[in-house]
């Protein structure tokens, strides 16, 4: 088998969805979504993460390898999955209640993988969930490829904000790029130049409908969102991370003309996902 150019490590969990008097299970997490987006890129990537051996476990083997990921270097466990019940506002958006605690998907440890990929991505609760995330964080360390941090915030899995920020300023300061929302960066108190200090050479914001914005040492480029019908935000912010990492690949810095071009292709690609219930990312002809 070829070795796979990009990693992403984190969690795959089963998001429960409202399914009238009961709940659907979907496989959900930020790091599974991203490798199907980029999978459907056409990128060859592995999955760095547990799966168990339940019912649940079985979902998410099935639902990522139907994409074509690399699962070779997954944790296989007999705890169980992790699961989060989504709930939605008015505005559509999705809310989560998570389950987390003891599962294969946070354990982390001996079994992480020698070697290393041409990217790393790496997000997202998986990043601050202890003791897993510890773990990961010594595994990363020694990384010299490129990190693509994403923290998908969530304040109800960790509500105290200083660990919050100790943790994630211990993710930043690895990464060659973070990703994050306009949400996120309101809730972690930090501006754009502050996490460029604290060593990025990008930073990618996501504002929702309003577009995107890349923010580089001295410079800000933004682009506009996509106008679409949204049956579903799920999935489109992973999407924005699987096209930022194909970037990656292809250039060496991610500045000027060519970060506008990646940011343009980004919002594209999350207005699709937004088009179709569940994170169903577009595929590569979807984009030309």
């Amino acid at each position: 088998m070829q070795k796979a150019r990009v990693w992403v490590a984190g969690e795959a969990l089963i998001d429960l969805l409202p399914n009238g008097e009961e709940k659907l299970p979907v496989v959900g997490g930020r790091p599974a979504n991203t490798v199907k987006a980029l999978s459907n890129l056409g990128i060859s990537v592995a999955f760095i993460g547990g799966i168990s051996s339940d019912k649940y476990g079985k979902l998410i083997d099935e639902e990522l390898a139907s994409y074509g990921v690399e699962l070779s270097l997954v944790n296989r466990s007999a705890l169980p999955t992790a699961l989060a019940v989504v709930e939605y506002g008015e505005s559509g958006s999705a809310n989560y209640t998570f389950s987390l605690e003891n599962t294969a998907t946070f354990d982390f440890g001996s079994w992480l993988p020698k070697g290393e990929p041409e990217v790393l991505h790496i997000g997202t609760l998986a990043t601050i969930v202890e003791p897993g995330a510890s773990e990961l964080w010594t595994w990363a360390s020694r990384f010299s490829a490129p990190i693509l941090f994403d923290p998908n915030v969530r304040p109800s899995v960790l509500s105290d904000r200083g660990k919050y920020r100790r943790a994630f300023e211990r993710w930043a300061k690895l990464a060659s790029v973070i990703k994050l929302s306009e949400e996120d960066l309101k809730w972690l108190g930090y501006s754009t130049d502050e996490l460029i200090n604290l060593g990025a050479e990008l930073v990618v914001l996501t504002r929702g409908a309003r577009g995107l914005s890349g923010i580089t040492p001295g410079k800000r480029v933004d682009v506009p969102g996509v106008e679409v019908e949204v049956v579903d935000t799920i999935g489109a912010g992973d999407t924005v991370g699987a096209v930022i990492v194909e970037g990656m690949l292809s250039c060496e810095e991610l500045i000027g003309d060519r970060l506008q071009f990646v940011l343009s292709r980004a919002a594209k690609a999350a207005a699709i996902t937004c088009t179709r219930p569940g994170a169903k990312p577009p595929k590569l002809e979807e984009l030309k």
